[in-house]
């Protein structure tokens, strides 16, 4: 059971190099890390790859748009977005509310 509330959360300024503060609860063990992060309006986590792992983001509440690979993608409450190994990604919010994700991200040996 991974219970976010129960979970630290850490702000995160400028997350791998994007714009404002990211909000990130996180818990990781040997196979996965999993995070809930929140980005308010305007906030982004900059652009980077995934070279040896993939990353799966569900939304949870809010709007933003992902740009894989160059080409952009939005995504909103209920939908996933899905970075491969090898490819290079970056979420923005776009919405007026917060954008809140739960991002995982396994451990691929």
């Amino acid at each position: 059971m991974i219970d976010f509330s129960k979970i630290e959360e850490e702000k995160i300024p400028n997350m791998r190099g994007g714009e404002g503060v990211a909000r990130v609860k996180r818990y990781a063990d040997d196979l996965v890390k999993v995070m809930q992060i929140t980005l308010e309006k305007g906030c982004s986590i900059g652009l980077h790859r995934h070279e040896s792992d993939l990353e799966v983001i569900y939304a949870i509440s809010g709007e933003a748009v992902c740009t894989l690979d160059g080409k952009d993608e939005y995504i909103r409450a209920g939908q996933c977005h899905y970075c491969p190994r090898g490819s290079a990604h970056m979420e923005k919010n776009i919405s007026d509310e917060p954008f809140v994700m739960l991002a995982v991200v396994p451990k691929i040996s």
